[in-house]
């Protein structure tokens, strides 16, 4: 009998045992060890409810859009658990004020004149130089090349500062100008390559943006975990080692040694590292491919949930949040009005926010140091800032992740391919996956989940 053991039980270890198990040969004989450190799986998909409040840990929500996404759904027959986001006006937390992001906009950038002319953010004179786009021609940029560095070329400074940028670095947890497109927005080139301006892309594109523009986000009503815990049920072949962490993964004659922290050494035929990158360094602990593996970056986020006994409708009508700019006296990067955009997670209709404190914040280093009582101050600061809102909250969660967020910077790519290269060279058998390598969405983790089970039936 042949053993395949997954090390690391987020969404995409368990979704590689899920399509390796659903593509498997009729009455091949397979032993499927799936080993998760945390007493429970689902990684960074992880709910806590409190006090009447389902709070999300890690990632609150999957993009609705990503085809792997919809189709797991439905292989789980988990469809009737489904809820969508409740759509609105997000805002950028600028000069004090809360100003709208244009409808009719990507990340920022505007996809028409109409949603150009309708932002407060920028000046007539920075919307004059968006729509020079049109007259600049593009002869050096590929997929390749710094975000930043392109966008500011062709729609200007201005327009990236101060509405572009916050909602980009929102998403993508970094520096726009070490971030490439490849990473980020590929189609933007393809949009100035064939239409000769970005603008112009989006129009020709208007109809695609317009179907996901709404109800774009999906979770299910008793929170995200909910579908790990369907996954784990879907899954009585598996040997689930929870509360087990991997220590070393050994090559020899017949394979692999799985070695855990209990002592335990399981021998194994095939092994998926689905881990953070610095898991997959200290488990090889091969001196040749650490310089490789040490090219790949993380971002470290503060995120705090503050729920209230106040109802709400104290929140501006139809707002679910903001991005904070510069020339702001707010502490927090952004926040999330969640019990406006999720109404699953207030059961009794009280007001749910989160805060997001980032590594590029000029006080993450102070912050990252506080106690939670001290970051609660700091956050209800920030909320009595920006919503006029003086109460205590009744639950309060904090979760730091330091150097667990990983950023695709311009080097990823090429670093990502010599990491292959070099496995599958010297460690036949063993593959990697997960958000460190191959996409930090989570549809994009749940495809990586399905095309890692291809590789692995390929070699069983």
């Amino acid at each position: 009998m042949k053993t395949v053991v997954v090390v690391g039980g987020g969404i995409t270890g368990l979704c590689t045992m899920h399509y390796l198990i659903r593509q498997a040969k009729e009455g091949e004989s397979v032993r499927y060890i799936l080993a998760e450190k945390n007493p429970y799986l689902g990684g960074k998909m992880h709910s806590v409810e409190e006090k009447g409040f389902i709070m999300e840990t890690g990632a609150d929500s999957i993009v609705a859009r990503h085809p792997s996404v919809l189709e797991l759904i439905s292989d789980l027959d988990f469809e009737s658990e489904l809820v969508y986001n409740e759509t609105g006006v997000s805002y950028i937390h600028t000069n004090n004020e809360l100003h709208a992001i244009p409808a009719g906009s990507t990340f920022g950038i505007p996809m028409s004149i109409e949603s150009l002319k309708a932002s407060t953010l920028i000046s007539e004179e920075g919307k004059k130089r968006v729509l020079e786009d049109s007259e600049i021609p593009n002869t050096s940029f590929t997929k390749e090349s710094s975000i930043g560095e392109f966008l500011e070329y062709f729609l200007g400074k201005e327009i990236v500062e101060k509405q572009i940028a916050p909602v980009l670095a929102g998403v993508y947890s970094g520096d726009l100008y070490q971030l490439s497109l490849a990473s980020t927005l590929p189609y933007l080139v393809d949009y100035k390559n064939e239409y000769g301006s970005i603008m112009k892309g989006f129009e020709a594109h208007r109809e695609q943006f317009e179907k996901a523009a709404n109800k774009k986000f999906i979770s299910f009503k008793n929170g995200l975990s909910s579908l790990i815990n369907r996954l784990e049920e879907m899954l009585p072949q598996v040997e689930f080692y929870k509360n087990t962490e991997t220590t070393s993964v050994l090559k020899n004659d017949n394979g692999y040694e799985v070695v855990f922290s209990n002592g335990e050494i399981i021998q194994a035929d095939v092994v998926v590292l689905a881990v953070p990158n610095t898991v997959v360094k200290n488990v090889l602990n091969d001196q040749e491919l650490d310089g490789q593996l040490e090219k790949f970056t993380n971002g470290s986020a503060i995120t705090m949930y503050l729920g209230f006994d106040i109802p709400d409708s104290v929140l501006p009508a139809d707002g679910t949040g903001f991005i904070v700019s510069h020339n702001s006296d707010l502490v927090c990067n952004a926040s999330t009005w969640t019990s406006r955009k999720w109404k699953h997670t207030s059961k009794n209709g009280q007001l749910l926010v989160r805060l997001f404190y980032k590594n590029n914040n000029p006080r993450y280093e102070e912050l990252a140091s506080m106690s939670e009582e001290e970051l609660t101050k700091v956050a209800l600061e920030d909320v009595k800032l920006s919503l006029n809102i003086e109460e205590q909250p009744v639950v309060v969660n904090i979760k730091k992740w330091i150097n667990q967020m990983p950023k695709y910077d311009i080097a990823h790519n090429e670093a990502l391919q010599v990491v292959v290269n070099e496995l599958n060279r010297k460690y036949p058998n063993l593959f990697i996956a997960g958000c460190s390598y191959f996409g930090v969405g989570i549809g994009a983790c749940i495809e990586n989940g399905k095309k890692t089970a291809k590789k692995v039936l390929e070699v069983l």
